[in-house]
């Protein structure tokens, strides 16, 4: 029996987000593939050699759930890419060897930066189509080079309408509403394949839930008109949706508040919507966002229903400093005032990499901090 079929994903004490450190030669080769420098073989060619290293770089950590590290994406979102109707959404990434030649001006140390989405909502050129399902690609090759489960990361819907520029848009869509519908469809087609061909776990982005409980968020939905309470249970109907009928695949959902380069960008406690949030999402593993004050107390984990795992995202991707066994032994024990030990387990509190610059820190730090994660998990639940 392959570890594969023996891996317990729903109880599993450890967890990934999705992205990884990408090494600087793949850099090199996205932003030479920009500028004409190589072809999509060459491009590929050196996706597959970063993908093949850091599997057996998780591996040989004994991590129990392996990512391709979205080394072949140049954003988290890219995975909804290959569909017709979002092509303007996707012109950033046909320019993005610009951004990588440019000299890394971030700051040394995490800081907010203005989230994009509310500065560059987009519209649909038509309705949407799935043309090619590059997450199938992705997940064939590197369930391939392990007999570990293989994560796979898809954006969710949530996300997806919070960049939907709806009145631009109604020539193709009467409303947001008809819009979703056509995002879950693309969806699971995509989560469908991904079934059949042996994935058993999809991991679900779903960073814009913040956004309702974010001042500045909360403002711009209500200068559209829009009812931010009925938003977040239209987005918690279709992330469901999302995931309906999959019997043989665990679905975690991951909440934060930004991450790209280091930066956050939302800011707001879970308890004016951990009620109906927590108990009301479906995914078996809830990846929440719990390494700064930002995130409130432990609180509102009293909300989780007993058939979930509450993943806890104490380990920061944010900076360098490695935490330690000690200090995250006493955050668990905190939580546990709120859930038992067999309802949690821990995570790093988003991905190291959710754009291709990634964050500020090193990739042996990334593993330190990977390490620290599974030697909490080996003492907590021994």
């Amino acid at each position: 029996m392959t570890l594969t079929s023996t891996v317990d994903l729903q109880s599993m004490r450890v967890d990934q987000v999705g992205s990884l450190l990408r090494p600087q030669g793949l850099k090199d080769a996205f932003a030479n593939y920009g500028e004409g420098k190589i072809d999509e073989p060459g491009l590929r060619q050196a996706q597959d050699e970063s993908i093949r290293n850091v599997v057996a770089k998780q591996v040989a950590h004994n991590l129990p759930i392996i990512v391709d590290g979205e080394f072949r994406r140049t954003s988290f979102m890219e995975s909804f890419a290959v569909v017709a109707g979002v092509e303007e959404w996707q012109a950033g990434v046909k320019t993005y060897h610009e951004i990588l030649k440019r000299p890394d001006d971030s700051e040394s140390t995490t800081h907010k930066g203005q989230d994009p989405i509310l500065l560059n909502r987009k519209r649909v050129t038509q309705r949407l189509k799935l043309l090619r399902n590059s997450l199938l690609d992705d997940y064939r090759f590197a369930q391939s080079l392990t007999d570990r489960p293989t994560k796979v990361t898809l954006i969710g819907p949530d996300r997806i309408q919070q960049c939907y520029d709806s009145a631009a848009s109604r020539s193709v869509y009467a409303d947001t509403d008809e819009f979703l519908r056509d995002v879950v469809a693309v969806q699971r087609q995509m989560i469908d394949q991904l079934a059949q061909a042996g994935c058993r776990y999809v991991g679900i982005d779903g960073p814009g839930y913040t956004a309702y409980v974010d001042p500045d968020s909360l403002a711009a939905m209500r200068s559209r008109g829009a009812d931010p309470q009925a938003l977040l249970e239209r987005s918690i109907k279709a992330d469901n949706e999302l995931i309906a009928n999959f019997p043989d695949v665990t679905f975690g959902i991951h909440i934060c508040r930004g991450n790209r380069q280091s930066m956050w960008h939302r800011e707001g406690h879970y308890d004016a919507i951990a009620e109906k949030l927590f108990a009301g999402l479906a995914h078996q593993r809830l990846l929440l966002e719990y390494d700064t004050e930002r995130a409130g107390s432990f609180e509102p984990l009293r909300f989780v229903p007993k058939a979930k795992i509450a993943v806890l995202g104490l380990i920061t991707t944010k900076l360098a400093r490695v935490e330690t066994v000690d200090e995250l032994r006493r955050r668990i024990d905190e939580t546990s005032r709120y859930l038992p030990l067999d309802q949690l387990a821990i995570s790093p509190q988003c991905g190291f990499a959710s754009s291709i610059r990634g964050n500020l820190l090193t990739e042996d730090e990334q593993f330190q901090k990977l390490d620290v994660m599974l030697e909490t998990a080996r003492k907590v639940w021994c």
